[in-house]
């Protein structure tokens, strides 16, 4: 069936239609039966999905939410094996359905463009509709830049649509668009700069982890994500105070800004894979590293393949060069392409700066990841810090003809340290 509506272009978004009001009834319209919140964004999502969760369940609200990592039905939590960060129709409906036979009062469900396009997102009741920010980003996918926005907006008007509550990120660049096109929805504007964030913002002390002590949530990005999670959870009704206790007790998000070590010199794994997430990420470090007295950001960094944005390469490079004391290039998920000209495309970025900055750049070239991060580890002296991008907590490499390779950025980065006396290098 599936083979006949493919082979006929007008047909294939009927297909999707047709699965989605399918699942509804099949599961009986579980959404009606319980608050759902889908969160959309280039950036964010994910964090943003977490942090309500934390405040709603510090205010004793039993929760399931799923995203790019897991899917959670109370105290219930599994990693995400679907492939997808927004699983297809019968799977979010047989969650909703059993978030609802598990006395869950809340869902947080991550929403993606894609996931939008295939009507993933339809013939379900949500409360509220979040934009965390746009950016350039799966323009292949969509075609334009102006489709995936496009994918974003009508996700948003669907929420409006079924009564639910929109809110948009005041400091988006995008923000003037979204609000002229949603007038009639009556979006919520929110922003970090909101003096509820900043009440929250203020007293929140330092976390302390195994190996130092750090901010919660580094960077502008998380501010904003928090304010995302303020501005949904101040409409649920949940108290000030509830929020503040939450936030300064989140752990985190794996594969997000997280310091595998702080001390003697900082090990960072985060997922940034677009060219305003990396830049992002390297400029909440770099900014970490002047408060503590300098040092210097040693990068590793890929590209993915298989298609995939090819247009960001050489601009992820750019901002390499922009921010990093020394970068090595190495795989990321290189699909079918030949992983040696991904990274080409990525250094054909530094050429980009101006031409006495392109000359001092220094990088190399590494294909096999493992080694990509002993040798920047290596390279690191107290006060430095080291990042790897692109992979998070993703559990493989992808590679050429489908094969995929298990992977661990933490666990690899912890090895490497080892063989660095725990941080201390010999």
């Amino acid at each position: 069936m599936r083979k006949i509506f493919n082979s006929i272009p007008g047909l294939v978004p009927l297909y999707h239609f047709l699965l989605s009001i399918f699942g509804a009834i099949f599961y009986g319209h579980p959404s009606k039966k319980i608050y759902v919140v889908g969160i959309t964004g280039t950036k964010g999502k994910t964090t943003t999905v977490e942090l309500l969760n934390a405040i709603l369940e510090v205010a004793g609200k039993k929760t399931a939410l799923i995203s790019s990592i897991r899917a959670k039905i109370g105290a219930e939590s599994e990693k995400n094996k679907t492939g997808n960060s927004m699983p297809g129709r019968f799977f979010l409906q047989k969650f909703l359905k059993k978030a609802t036979h598990a006395g869950c009062a809340y869902a947080l469900v991550e929403v993606t463009s894609q996931g939008v396009v295939y009507s993933r997102h339809r013939f379900i009741d949500w409360n509220a509709g979040v934009l965390t920010n746009l950016a350039p980003e799966h323009v292949e996918a969509h075609g334009t830049f102006e489709n995936y926005r496009t994918a974003k907006l009508s996700f948003l008007r669907y929420v409006a649509g079924r009564g639910g509550a929109v809110f948009l990120n005041k400091d988006d660049k995008y923000f003037d668009f979204f609000e002229n096109a949603l007038i009639d929805a009556n979006p919520t504007a929110y922003s970090k700069q909101d003096q509820e964030v900043a009440d929250i913002l203020e007293n929140i002390a330092p976390m302390q982890g195994a190996f130092g002590t750090e901010p919660h949530l580094l960077g502008e990005f998380n501010k904003e994500n928090i304010a995302a999670a303020v501005a949904i959870a101040k409409r649920i009704g949940i108290e000030t105070s509830v929020m503040k206790e939450a936030i300064q007790h989140f752990k985190g998000v794996p594969g997000r800004m997280e310091f595998v070590q702080a001390e003697p010199f900082a090990v960072v794994v985060d997922y940034a894979h677009t060219v305003e997430s990396l830049e992002a990420a390297y400029r909440a470090l770099k900014e970490r590293m002047v408060k503590k007295g300098g040092g210097k950001l040693i990068c590793v960094l890929g590209a993915c393949g298989g298609g995939r944005d090819t247009w960001k390469r050489p601009a992820m490079g750019k901002v390499a060069a922009g921010y990093c004391d020394k970068a090595i290039l190495t795989n990321e998920d290189p699909y079918d392409d030949p992983p040696e000209e991904l990274l080409n495309q990525i250094a054909a970025g530094f050429s980009r700066m101006p031409g006495a900055a392109y000359r001092a750049f220094d990088y190399e070239k590494i294909l096999d990841r493992r080694e990509a991060i002993e040798k920047a580890i290596s390279f690191a002296r107290p006060g430095d810090t080291v990042v790897m991008t692109g992979k998070g907590s993703e559990e493989w490499i992808h590679v050429e003809k489908g094969r995929k390779i298990p992977w661990n950025e933490q666990e690899v980065a912890e090895a490497a340290l080892k063989k660095t006396k725990n941080g201390t290098p010999s």
